[in-house]
């Protein structure tokens, strides 16, 4: 009772909605091989001479296909069955209509036959070759139950004729093409009298379903097997289960076909067949052409109804996405008023775009790496910055450049005070030493602006490629403009370090501070020095040998042995005759006197003043002088003055560069800015139109490539596609659309199309040329129109709304 229940409804909806879905094949058909939507549909797949034909002309109940020896289907035939009903008086009406001959209506079977054989050797030739484009054929009759097929190419093994060595593997590759997909059904044809184990069909079946939840087995020629022999075990799935199961035929045999033989006599004689045979008896209910046409019919309207609601989604999604590409494509503008303001708007767009960019605000913002903006700020902060905090001033420079320095800065004599000259000169040096990575942050950005200027609109300038090239020309123009002051005002900056040492500076740490920190560093490394020598000398001498030299030290000194019971103050205490004063390096810088020069005096003191210096006996040889050599460097004294002078240059040094560094790393991201990239953001826009918005260039900017106006129409071609789809579902009657949709019946969305930010509701995909058409055939859309819920929009407009002519 529940089946006929479901039959009686199942019914009724089949009628229904695999004429819509035949429909929608129709629509799509107009896209050839270029639709990525699935839809439902059944494969038949089987060798050469497996019967597919026999089968597929049972099923229409008229002879109509191509017959031979040889391959005989070498292009897809998409075969479409449509129930009418039958006259009350009269004979019923039975014709066949092409797709590519949509005006004419073929009443004679033998003549749809010479139809696909002309059709197939147009496309395929005339010699047995094989093409993957559809013929699409459908046939009207009250015989037929609502079915749709697809009947692909017999697998064959040896190439005949004008096929190419190939040609398995290229029927194999088409047959793939169709049965891979999950819309697809597969009915698998198998001859009973070969190995039905090793059968082609079954087995490509099985690749591409591998569950066996798409195919319908189709056993053929039960009739010509082997005495003893039956297909009892095949029927019931037992050697290969499939999921739908399997339908056992008996064909006509070759001398039925010749001996004119009907269909109508050939199916009578099946089912005595299956009722004769005590092997087939309990089987009969499930085997013969009308079992087979009724099962395919509810196994399509099944597996419909589960495909309608990924359909609606897929023509829904496919809708929004070919509405944007072909509003991308905008419309062709022919006067020079339209064509101006097209112009005005693509540079405003652009400059808005370039610095959206800049300041991050743009909406193709990426998560996947920096870009914008952001990439400006990790070169200023991450590269340019780290990379002159990384260098130490005085790595470039030894003891002996300082050295030198100090001794040149003299002149002829010896300088009382450490001379501010080698200083001055040496942190020139290094301040000029920051130009070089500072023009290149600047180049730097350069490339970054124009690489973001590459990137701007990439897909609104793609069908204006002069305009775009031109735009570039501008923006790299002005960029290198900018470069110039950037450049210029960074060599300034850099001057200006350079032309004036503040060591008034509150950070410098000035001449006191650098002796003091240059007197703690020499004594701390001369204890440590002194330190570790006594240790390794301590553990190399015995102990006798250490005391004995440790009076001999002391004997040294001026401490003889009588004076050992002294106290420590009055051997440390130096004489009061004393005038030698202290080391030049560091008290020179507080005036103390030169003990070299008191040496020098004291010696010509001790000599008679009025020694002549003729009293020389005659009788000793001249002296000669050395001549002094081309490179002169002075003597290598490692005296303690001479490292506290290096050493306090080095503090000098590292502390006025690290202050010049810092302002560097201020100032010039500020000049980069200013000059480079906010000039840019600022004046962009008005470079633009001095230099572009002319009369006279707006046709040759605005000028097309071919490849745009093809995408352009092939966009347009779709969208009328997807439209005509869209309106053809909803065509669904009501217990369909509630069955395949799950909602109420109430529901005040008509479309369930998803929202899109700047277009209206739904209806900017309805198409009125057809919203007569679909009101008189669907009451619940005319209501809903009535009712003034679809507001009507152009079907082609651009992105903001505005008509225009599509080309």
């Amino acid at each position: 009772m529940a089946d006929d229940k479901a039959a009686a409804v199942a019914a009724p909806l089949g009628h229904s909605v695999i004429p819509i879905v035949n429909k929608l094949q129709d629509i799509f058909a107009q896209l050839r091989s270029q639709s990525t939507i699935e839809l439902p549909q059944v494969a038949v797949v089987g060798s050469q001479s497996s019967g597919k034909s026999s089968v597929l002309e049972s099923l229409v109940g008229r002879d109509f296909l191509p017959r031979g020896n040889d391959i005989c289907t070498r292009r897809p035939l998409v075969l479409q069955l449509v129930q009418t009903k039958r006259k009350g008086d009269g004979p019923d009406e039975e014709w066949g209509e092409f797709l590519h001959r949509p005006s004419k209506k073929f009443f004679d079977f033998t003549d749809i036959r010479k139809e696909i054989q002309a059709e197939t050797e147009r496309e395929a030739g005339g010699n047995k070759g094989v093409s993957d484009k559809q013929i699409r054929l459908k046939i009207f009759s009250p015989n037929v139950l609502d079915i749709t097929l697809v009947d692909l190419p017999g697998l064959t093994k040896v190439p005949v004729g004008d096929q190419p060595s190939d040609i398995e593997a290229r029927i194999r590759t088409m047959i793939m093409s169709y049965i891979r997909l999950s819309s697809c059904l597969i009915l698998a044809v198998s001859p009973a009298n070969s190995d039905l184990a090793n059968s082609d069909a079954l087995q490509m079946a099985v690749a591409a379903d591998p569950g066996g939840d798409r195919t319908i087995g189709v056993i053929t020629k039960l009739d010509i097997m082997d005495r003893g022999t039956d297909a009892r075990n095949f029927l019931l799935g037992k050697v290969i289960p499939l999921q739908l199961g399997y339908v056992g035929i008996v064909n006509r045999s070759q001398e039925d076909i010749m001996m004119n033989r009907s269909i109508k006599d050939a199916i009578i004689a099946e089912e005595k067949f299956f009722r004769s045979r005590p092997v087939y008896n309990d089987l009969a209910d499930r085997c013969g052409v009308q079992q087979l046409a009724k099962k395919l019919n509810k196994v399509l309207v099944k597996h419909i109804k589960s495909l309608l609601p990924g359909l609606r989604s897929r023509i829904s999604a496919a809708l929004v996405s070919v509405a944007k590409e072909h509003a991308s494509y905008g419309v062709v503008s022919e006067s020079k008023a339209s064509q101006g303001a097209l112009l005005l708007n693509m540079l405003s767009k652009y400059s808005e775009a370039f610095s959206s960019m800049i300041e991050g605000k743009n909406d193709e913002m990426s998560t996947s790496e920096l870009s914008g903006g952001a990439r400006i700020h990790y070169i200023f902060q991450n590269i340019f910055v780290k990379s002159l905090e990384d260098v130490d001033p005085c790595e470039d420079l030894t003891d002996d450049d300082i050295r030198i320095a100090l001794h040149n800065a003299t002149g002829p004599k010896s300088a009382l005070f450490i001379p501010e000259v080698p200083f001055e000169v040496l942190v020139r040096k290094q301040i000029a030493r920051l130009l070089d990575p500072s023009l290149q942050c600047a180049r730097f950005i350069y490339d970054e602006l124009i690489r973001m200027s590459h990137r701007c609109m990439v897909n609104e300038l793609q069908r204006f490629p002069v305009l775009r090239k031109r735009m570039d020309e501008v923006t790299g123009n002005f960029l290198r403009k900018g470069l110039e002051p950037s450049e210029s005002m960074i060599g300034h900056l850099i001057e200006m370090e350079m032309d004036y040492i503040n060591t008034s500076h509150p950070n410098f740490i000035g001449g006191s501070k650098a002796v003091e920190m240059a007197s703690q560093q020499l004594k701390s490394s001369k204890m440590t020095a002194m330190g570790r020598k006594e240790t390794m000398d301590s553990e190399k001498l015995p102990n006798a040998e250490r005391k004995s030299r440790a009076i001999v030290a002391r004997t040294a000194i001026g401490i003889v042995p009588e004076q050992a019971n002294r106290s420590a103050a009055e051997v440390e205490k130096p004489p009061a005759t004393s005038n030698t004063g202290s080391s030049w390096g560091i008290s020179s810088i507080f005036g103390g006197h030169d003990n070299r020069a008191s040496a020098k005096e004291s010696n010509s003191m001790s000599r008679p003043f009025n020694d002549p210096v003729q009293g020389i006996e005659v009788g000793y040889s001249m002296i000669h002088l050395k001549e002094p050599p081309s490179v002169l460097r002075p003597s290598e004294t490692n005296s303690e003055d001479s490292a506290s002078e290096i050493l306090i240059t080095k503090l000098l040094l590292r502390s006025y560069y690290d202050i010049a560094r810092k302002n560097i790393e201020d100032l010039v991201p500020k000049a980069i800015m200013h000059f480079l990239v906010n000039h840019t953001k600022r004046e962009l826009h008005n470079v633009f139109i001095e230099k572009l918005y002319r009369d006279t260039m707006f046709e040759e900017m605005l000028q097309e490539p071919e490849e745009v106006a093809v995408k352009r129409k092939h966009a347009r071609d779709t969208l009328k596609v997807l439209q005509q789809a869209w309106q053809t579902l909803e065509e669904l009657p009501l217990e369909a659309d509630s069955v395949e949709r799950g909602y109420s019946l109430t529901s005040t969305d008509t479309t369930g199309l998803p929202k899109i930010h700047g277009f209206p509701s739904s209806s900017l995909y309805s198409n009125s040329s057809h919203s007569t058409e679909i009101s008189s055939a669907s009451p619940k859309h005319h209501k809903l129109r009535n009712s003034g819920e679809l507001n009507k929009l152009p079907p082609y407009a651009d992105a903001n709304g505005n008509r225009g002519t599509a080309y």
